[in-house]
């Protein structure tokens, strides 16, 4: 699946009339091909950049319920969620998992401990559990070494779960695609197709893996705009008000040595009490999320959202509060990232009053599901094909509960610990035989001390649909985000791996090489948006 030639292979079958065509290769998307796939539908999933590209590989990495969406009356939208990561943990196990969170309280931040203790105990109700435990500032103290002890009163401790949101993407499309659905990336919906009573009848598609690459005319049954924050882009094809406010939510990525923290957090900032997550993950501490208005053309080229100065500061004048003794400042940085959420605009006064709910439309025929969260992707996904149904015309029944992820079978290798033998099967359910069966001498070793092994990178250049080395480094296994410098100490044993693989020339890999290093320069450094070619000399100087 997805070798070498696979997409030429795809384009040439495009010539049919498909049952539904979905646009949007994130979570949404994926997970409406998914079921399309368990229906026996010939299902067409079509993104414009790379699969998980926009907000669904730049999350907080949370399946949760929304803990803070408690204080903002959004009681559905939390329940909701809830209810859903109960569902996640007992299906997807090992790769989503369990996460207990500590919320330290502070008398700065005019919180009565009932109210925290109302919260966590609805918040537990709503999951039909009772996890949550009020603990005391010296337990808090004993658990995070150097965390600010003025003003700290007591805490509460929570449940949640986290994810690797990308690898959560492409495992959903990998299992539709086996079980008879299409999926391809770099693939643009160009226009929309109408018929003459002015209804969607397909899209015209052009393939952006290459320079002036070809377009074909497509055509379905039912055409889905998944596409979550370029949803108006695309309902602008039929001249359609827009209706999305497009919120900007950015994070930093520390080292384990200079901010070591092993349980998770659940903080609010000092200065306007907005709730924000320290996190383990993949064996780095990651801090988000902010929550600002997102302007075109601010902080973005193209598609490529980044986190503005003014977040990044932000952002650490929360840590330095909580744990003045590191001082920590933008050199500790490891990387950054930010991504866009879909927000259905009601015209609130501030961006985290906007609800997280979601809805679908149906607008000259073309079926738009915009808003929602990573977490509810399979209500959302159940929702939009009860809606499509009678437009595909074929005798099926839905189950209410349809299952989730293929069943994984027993992965057993004695050159593995236990430990990194369910994170691969997490991650690559049924593939994580084949992903071990692929490897070469050397490469069932871990990578730098992260979850990551090398084989992970061989797999993902001979059987990921990867274009470019972004797609690989920022997607499939994350380095770029989890090492130094996006892992640039790295590249000459990553390319004996992956130049052969993807059948790259030298001219190739080199240009690859260089694009890789300015989209991470720009996007994802601690230095993000710095378009001047200074980033090699601020980090000299830090």
């Amino acid at each position: 699946m997805w070798q070498n030639g696979w997409r030429d292979a795809i384009w040439t079958q495009l010539d049919t009339t498909w049952d539904v065509i979905i646009i949007g290769g994130g979570i949404t998307g994926a997970g409406i091909l998914r079921l399309a796939a368990k229906l026996g539908w010939r299902a067409l999933l079509v993104e414009a950049q790379d699969f998980a590209f926009g907000t669904s590989s730049r999350s907080s990495k949370l399946v949760h319920g929304g803990f803070r969406y408690l204080y903002n009356c959004q009681y559905q939208v939390t329940f909701e969620s809830v209810r859903q990561r109960e569902a996640l943990l007992r299906e997807a196990q090992n790769l989503i998992t369990p996460l207990n969170f500590y919320l330290p309280n502070y008398e700065r931040y005019h919180l009565p401990s009932w109210l925290l203790s109302a919260g966590v105990s609805l918040y537990d109700l709503m999951a039909l559990k009772w996890q949550h435990k009020k603990i005391s500032s010296q337990e808090i103290c004993k658990i995070y070494n150097g965390i600010n002890p003025n003003g700290l009163t007591s805490g509460f401790r929570y449940r949640d779960a986290q994810v690797d949101d990308t690898r959560l993407v492409l495992r959903i499309i990998r299992e539709a695609v086996a079980e008879g659905a299409t999926a391809i990336n770099y693939s643009r919906v160009e226009s929309l197709l109408q018929n003459s009573a002015g209804n969607i009848i397909g899209v015209v598609l052009r393939d952006d893996s290459v320079a002036d690459g070809k377009t074909k005319e497509i055509y379905s049954k039912v055409v889905i705009n998944a596409t979550g924050p370029w949803t108006d882009e695309i309902r602008a094809n039929l001249n359609l008000e827009k209706r999305l406010r497009k919120l900007r939510g950015s994070h930093l990525i520390f080292s384990k040595n200079r901010f070591p923290i092993f349980k998770a957090l659940t903080i609010f900032h000092p200065i306007d009490g907005r709730a924000m997550f320290i996190l383990p993950w993949e064996g780095t501490t990651l801090v988000g999320t902010t929550d600002v208005d997102h302007i075109h053309g601010e902080c973005e080229e193209l598609y490529e959202p980044f986190a503005s100065q003014a977040e990044i500061e932000y952002i650490l004048e929360a840590l330095i509060f909580l744990f003045p003794k590191l001082k920590l400042d933008r050199s500790d940085i490891l990387s950054s990232f930010s991504g866009l959420r879909p927000i259905i605009s009601s015209g609130a006064s501030t961006p985290s009053k906007e609800s997280r709910a979601h809805q679908i439309w149906e607008e000259n025929g073309l079926i738009t599901i915009a808003g929602g969260k990573l977490t509810t992707y399979h209500i959302m996904a159940c929702q939009v094909i009860k809606t499509i149904l009678p437009k595909i015309d074929k005798k099926i029944h839905l189950k209410k509960n349809p299952p989730l992820f293929e069943a994984i079978k027993v992965l057993a290798n004695n050159d593995l610990d236990k430990l990194t033998q369910l994170y691969l099967a997490g991650r690559y359910g049924n593939d994580a035989l084949r992903v071990i069966g692929l490897a070469e001498e050397m490469e069932l070793e871990h990578i730098e001390g992260l979850p990551n092994i090398w084989a992970e990178v061989r797999w993902a250049a001979h059987n990921e649909g990867v274009i470019h080395l972004d797609d690989l480094l920022l997607r499939r296994v994350r380095l770029g985000l989890l090492l130094p410098e996006g892992g640039r100490f790295l590249l000459p044993r990553l390319q004996k791996i992956i130049q052969p693989e993807l059948k790259w020339s030298d001219n190739q890999w080199q240009y690859e090489l260089n694009r890789y290093q300015e989209i991470w320069r720009k996007y994802y450094s601690p230095f993000p948006g710095d378009s001047s070619g200074s980033y090699e000399h601020r980090l000299d100087k830090t």
